[in-house]
């Protein structure tokens, strides 16, 4: 039987190429009903930005659910950060993180570890004994404020070859804010949080890359300033990626709502800044597309945006927003959205392929629909939008982890 679903995408892997094609062809594989012109065979998907929230939170999400939700997104790895109960700042604390993924993940989870004790900011981390347990280090939700900290970490961990992850924000300059400064904040009476608090935070992190050799990524990049600066780093050779993720390429502040699916950190910032971000993926400045996964109960994301927790989820939206706002609109090509989901991030972040891939119907017309979420966190800011592509199959390793009714 002749191959006609699309998996030219799985070109680059030629291993991975020829399983797919034996699998679709196989008879008894269990795959010949996406052997049709209307399905696109991917790469599994990685998202180097997650929180699972467990061990300490597993109200908001656990390991099974979030990883659950991951596969119906297309995702075969995720990354997951450590802002959890204890915090994996030491391999005693890691073990109770490792134990749930063993237990409970149907894709490949790969948990950080702390920079800082607690995610304090002031005690480094067990740095060098945490390195080959977790993919890359990291305090994020928590900007790390004493430059001496930050300068001490970088070195530790370009010891060790790690990435050193950060989440760039530097809380004298976001004036317990809640969106971002400007015409909506001023007109609903709420507290705005200025540029200046990442792209400064940037900037000294940067520096600090430049002197300590250390390899940097940029979490979650929302505004111009931001992208400007790295790419001017990067083409000085600083080792340096970044990330970020869908709202901040399809939202600004002129979509806001007096709504918690609009609160996250960094907020939404303004159309410019958003076209930034745009050329700033198109060039290559922005290395990878990560949701910032970050799920909390509905209690807490219904209070508006003064009141309610920082955070949306994103796993099971992602591809279909992006796919349908810039590749149908001719923003992306295919070729390269893939590349920013599923290459460049296992590329930066040292993760293999394996078995995994995952089958879409591109021609699928869906309205996304939080009800359907896998993911115990059902606040989005994509609700009610009409996208086409819907996830029919997930793969990890040769296993199904999520199949389409």
């Amino acid at each position: 039987m002749s191959v006609r679903a699309n998996i030219q995408t799985l070109a680059g892997w030629p291993e991975l190429y020829s399983y797919v094609k034996s699998q679709l062809s196989d008879p008894d594989g269990g795959l010949t009903a996406f052997n049709t012109e209307e399905f696109a065979v991917f790469p599994g998907f990685c998202d180097v930005h997650v929180h699972l929230r467990e061990p300490g939170f597993s109200y908001k999400e656990t390991v099974a659910t979030g990883s659950y939700a991951g596969a119906h997104g297309g995702y075969t790895d995720l990354c997951a950060m450590p802002n959890l109960d204890p915090v994996p700042d030491s391999l005693t604390n890691l073990a109770y993180e490792q134990e749930i993924i063993r237990r409970d993940s149907v894709v490949h989870v790969h948990p950080y570890g702390a920079v800082t004790v607690g995610q304090q900011g002031e005690t480094l981390a067990e740095l060098e004994s945490l390195a080959p347990a977790v993919v890359a280090f990291s305090d994020d939700g928590h900007g790390i404020a004493r430059e001496e900290i930050m300068r001490r970490a970088m070195e530790v961990v370009a010891g060790t070859g790690k990435i050193l992850a950060d989440h760039c924000e530097d809380l004298s300059l976001t004036n317990g804010g809640v969106i971002q400064e400007g015409v909506f904040a001023r007109e609903h009476g709420l507290r705005g949080i200025s540029k200046e608090s990442e792209w400064k935070a940037v900037a000294r992190d940067l520096q600090l890359a430049r002197e300590t050799g250390c390899r940097f990524h940029v979490c979650h990049v929302s505004c111009k300033e931001s992208v400007e600066q790295i790419r001017a780093a990067k083409a000085e050779g600083v080792d340096v990626t970044c990330e970020t993720a869908p709202h901040y390429l399809l939202l600004d502040t002129e979509d806001l709502q007096d709504d918690g699916a609009f609160k996250m950190n960094p907020p939404l910032r303004t159309k410019e800044d958003r076209r930034a971000l745009l050329e700033g993926l198109k060039d290559g400045t922005i290395d990878m597309i990560a949701t910032d996964h970050a799920p909390h109960s509905a209690e807490e994301k219904s209070k508006g945006l003064r009141d309610s927790a920082f955070g949306i989820t994103g796993l099971e939206t992602a591809f279909s927003v992006l796919y349908t706002r810039l590749v149908e609109e001719k923003i992306l090509t295919l070729p390269q959205l893939i590349d920013r989901m599923a290459i460049r991030p296992r590329e930066r972040f040292g993760l293999s392929l394996g078995k995994s891939f995952t089958i879409w119907n591109l021609r699928a017309e869906r309205t996304i629909d939080p009800e359907s979420f896998f993911s115990l966190g059902h606040c989005t800011p994509f609700a009610g939008w009409k996208v086409h592509g819907r996830c029919c199959l997930t793969v990890c390793d040769g296993r199904i982890m999520y199949r389409h009714a």
